[in-house]
């Protein structure tokens, strides 16, 4: 068969093999992050549980410190998975860490309230939600690596998307199990024993998860794990903090800068929105939750779709789609939202949100491990991003209920809107489109021709796969 021939059967056999790896690291994707949302989902009925305020805005804002102070630990998981996932293999990491949200979910659906063993109760969830929240930390940085280097080079874009597409997929699972429990059960039995059947349905979605981890394909080099356990002499380990901060301390203040604006936003249209329209718009629960689950699925839909625009145009024109109408539009948009008790227009305004958020979360997986090397990356996206997750995603529910509590809400518009303004500057200034990137030095080049040498990695890659 001559070379000519084979290249399009070459391409078919990448694409299924890049399909079947990155179906199997996107579902534990999914499943972690549904753990990490019903928490919000249904926070408002478990509340009292553990909780002592009867004020409900008062019991929401403690709720969401526990919820915050989960994202303290996603720094240290960032450092200990991507560690272990840049010396160890992608694919251990990803198994350890859904393992733990498993264990984390079993754990809270058993868990004693206040009413049985008094304090212990919210000490016990606290301390349960930390150990998840030092899981997700791995879950996020390892996955975004897994994705960008199982992805063909040119549909980089639309493969690496289907992180968020399973992020968001999260949450809208966690908001659809919440929507047929309040239909099913009721406000009463909701708030008494069923707000434990969701956490019950994420451990067991966990335990699958984890079969299906076991036949996913490594994308890491046998090089580069030898290299992790050789002596170290005088050079950096893989994996290490020695490594990153000597020299590719840039491309970590980089990630952080990328993440700043875009966690704020997504947490602002994904998460938060659900308690301000509530407690601010006074929509009903129940229609607030609808109103979130729709706009959501058409939102996880539309990840795909600005993917496949970035494999065509770069990566940085969808981020400044993001963060210039992000500044221009967030004012507007959520002080109407404030102000309206209309379901259709609270979907309208929430969905036009995020149509511009979607500029940054389809993509900034693939920018942010675009940035590091393969000795590096896991660590370096990983910990970037859960640095400014921590500081600034994680605390938006935290910050806006308690604006909200102090009839603050306008200064939280502003909020959102600096955090936006500060990472446009970075996509202006220390992003360049369609660059050669560690990625395409590694594994091919994304955009224009592709070098000499990338067929032969192709035909060596496929002969290991046989």
């Amino acid at each position: 068969m001559s070379t000519q021939q084979a290249a399009p059967q070459r391409e078919a056999a990448r694409t299924r093999k890049a399909v079947g790896n990155i179906l199997k690291g996107s579902a534990g994707n999914l499943v972690e992050w549904y753990d990490v949302y019903i928490y919000t989902a249904f926070s408002a009925y478990f509340a009292s549980h553990f909780f002592s305020s009867k004020d409900p805005l008062q019991s929401n804002l403690e709720a969401m410190a526990v919820f915050a102070v989960t994202f303290l630990m996603r720094p240290i998981g960032s450092w200990f998975f991507g560690r272990y996932a840049d010396r160890k293999g992608r694919k251990a990491a990803l198994t350890v860490s859904v393992t733990m949200m498993s264990a984390g979910s079993f754990a809270i659906a058993i868990l004693p309230t206040k009413d049985v063993i008094g304090g212990w109760a919210l000490v016990l969830l606290i301390l349960i939600r930390l150990i998840q929240g030092f899981s997700v930390g791995g879950e996020y940085g390892t996955s975004a690596t897994y994705m960008s280097e199982a992805a063909t080079a040119k549909r980089r874009g639309f493969f690496s998307s289907f992180q968020y597409v399973t992020l968001i997929g999260g949450q809208m699972l966690a908001l659809l199990v919440l929507v047929i429990l309040e239909q099913a059960l009721g406000k009463e039995a909701l708030t008494g024993w069923g707000w434990r059947i969701p956490f019950l349905i994420g451990g067991v979605a966990a335990l699958i998860v984890l079969w299906l981890r076991r036949s996913m394909e490594e994308t890491i080099s046998a090089e580069q794990t030898a290299a992790a356990t050789a002596p170290a002499g005088g050079e950096a380990q893989p994996g290490t903090l020695k490594l990153l901060f000597t020299k590719h301390w840039r491309s970590l203040l980089i990630c952080i800068g990328v993440t700043l604006g875009g966690t704020v936003a997504f947490y602002t249209y994904t998460n938060f929105i659900l308690s301000f329209m509530q407690n601010t718009s006074g929509i009903a629960k129940e229609t607030s939750s609808q109103i979130n689950f729709w706009a959501l699925l058409i939102f996880m839909c539309l990840q795909p779709v600005y993917g496949m625009i970035s494999d065509k145009v770069g990566r940085k024109p969808l981020l400044l789609w993001f963060g210039i109408l992000g500044v221009l539009c967030t004012w507007p948009l959520l002080s109407a939202l404030g102000g309206t008790t209309d379901p259709f227009v609270a979907f309208l305004l929430m969905m036009g949100g995020l149509l511009i958020v979607g500029g940054y979360t389809s993509i900034n997986a693939l920018v942010k491990a675009e940035l590091f090397p393969s000795s590096i990356r896991a660590l370096g996206v990983g910990l970037g991003y859960a640095i400014a997750n921590s500081l600034f995603g994680g605390t938006v529910p935290l910050v806006g209920a308690a604006l909200q509590k102090a009839g603050q809400v306008e200064v939280f518009f502003t909020y959102v809107t600096v955090a936006i303004g500060i990472s446009l500057l970075v996509y202006l200034f220390a992003l360049k489109n369609k660059n050669s990137t560690h990625l395409d030095e590694e594994q091919g080049s994304a955009f224009g021709s592709p070098r000499a040498d990338d067929n032969s990695r192709a035909d060596d890659q496929d002969s290991v796969s046989a």
